[in-house]
């Protein structure tokens, strides 16, 4: 019996205590006086906790539906530009813009998580930029007849999706996909594509992971490949659109996220527990709202899953001058035209300081002034894309680096 089918059993199990929990929370809004007794408080609060700490596979919503421009308030609705069985362009169209903005698709990771992950990037964004996004498909939904996908499709679909935007349009990644949009860039930079983007953004990404290694790089480098492949890899089960598809189950990156992390999740649960307890439904919301995202996975083809682990963690091939594209050698020298940023946190324990600027030593044709390199001090790795710190230091970087090319 295959880890998946061990996991949805599970899952199918604990479905019934879940709902029974979830139905007994809703009760408590119905029974006035004696619900705000401390015991019974106490009672509901663990309900909710326990029927809402689940995993699901159901994309979150970006709700985006409106932003500040100037002194206006725009209206944003999203809009499904090109759609392919591992992932579709996913575009925040606005109303009524007085003047066009640059033109930003943003590389959302593949690496457990959907690209709803970056809706604070987006938001944030899209006060002075067209924004475009990679919103990437869970595979256990994708037939087998769609194919296989592995980096080198990945790539195929970003350079798809630069074309389909248009020339001079910028480009940013973050985390994963830092390595195949370098790679992106440069293939299209070598074939001189039209499309090939003005800047490239580049945040806390595993350019050169044999910088400062991190957990994540040591736990990607403890075993040999075909340890990966054996332990990790299953087939998607018989009830899906994706049966027989072989994945890395989004459900064993989430659960690797959280050991590197477990004290700082624990004591969230604790506290949105005491916030629930006590009757702070606006602070215990900001918990749930986190973890209903962060709980929220995808699968990953199991080729593009083993072969990001060997190529970018265990051989840094790109780092290396090794990386081949359609049997291709992919060289970053080739970038010419498009303006580099790498952006690193000082506190990230994920991609540590000095892998993405890596980036700079292999970008050898830029010029000086093509290249910007910026270190937030104080953010992990999340801080980089969300919160006060992104908003207020990081994107002006960001903002800055596209209004000097545009």
């Amino acid at each position: 019996m295959s880890l998946y089918t061990v996991f949805q059993a599970w899952t199918d199990a604990a479905t019934p205590f879940r709902s029974a929990a979830q139905t007994m929370v809703k009760m408590h809004e119905s029974m006035g006086v004696f619900g705000e007794l401390p015991m019974v408080r106490n009672y509901f609060a663990m309900l909710d906790v326990v029927g809402n700490a689940q995993v699901t596979h159901t994309r979150p919503s970006f709700a985006i539906d409106h932003v500040v421009v100037g002194n206006r308030v725009l209206s944003v609705r999203e809009e499904i530009t090109i759609a392919l069985p591992f992932g579709n362009l996913l575009h925040f169209a606005k109303d009524e813009v007085d003047t066009p903005q640059p033109k930003m698709l943003v590389v959302a990771p593949l690496s457990g998580h959907f690209a709803t992950l970056l809706r604070e990037t987006v938001q944030v964004l899209l006060r002075d930029h067209d924004v475009y996004i990679t919103d990437w498909a869970n595979a256990r939904d994708v037939p087998l007849s769609a194919g296989r996908f592995g980096i080198e499709d990945y790539i195929d679909y970003t350079i798809r999706f630069l074309e389909e935007i248009g020339p001079r349009q910028h480009v940013l990644a973050v985390c994963q996909p830092c390595v195949t949009t370098l790679a992106t860039v440069a293939i299209m930079a070598e074939a001189q594509n039209p499309a090939q983007p003005a800047t490239m953004t580049l945040m806390g990404g595993p350019i050169d992971t044999r910088i400062s290694p991190t957990v994540v790089n040591d736990l990607a480098t403890a075993n040999p490949i075909e340890w990966f492949a054996e332990k990790l890899i299953s087939p998607v089960p018989a009830r899906y659109a994706g049966a027989g598809r072989k994945v890395y189950p989004g459900f064993l990156q989430l659960t690797a996220f959280m050991s590197m992390n477990k004290d700082r999740h624990t004591s969230q649960h604790r506290r949105l527990y005491r916030l629930l307890a006590e009757g702070k439904v606006e602070e215990a919301a900001v918990i749930q709202d986190f973890y209903e995202e962060y709980f929220a996975v995808l699968d990953l083809a199991a080729e593009f899953y083993l072969e990001t682990v060997e190529q970018v963690f265990q051989k840094t091939l790109l780092a290396k001058g090794e990386f081949a594209y359609r049997g291709r050698l992919v060289d970053p020298g080739q970038i010419k035209q498009t303006a580099l940023l790498t952006v690193e946190g000082e506190r990230d324990d994920i991609c540590s300081v000095g892998q993405t600027a890596a980036a700079h030593d292999l970008c050898l044709g830029l010029v000086p002034h093509m290249k910007r390199h910026h270190l937030q001090p104080g953010v992990g790795h999340y801080g980089l894309f969300a919160g006060r710190k992104w908003e207020n230091q990081v994107y002006p970087q960001i903002r800055n680096l596209v209004l000097a090319v545009s």
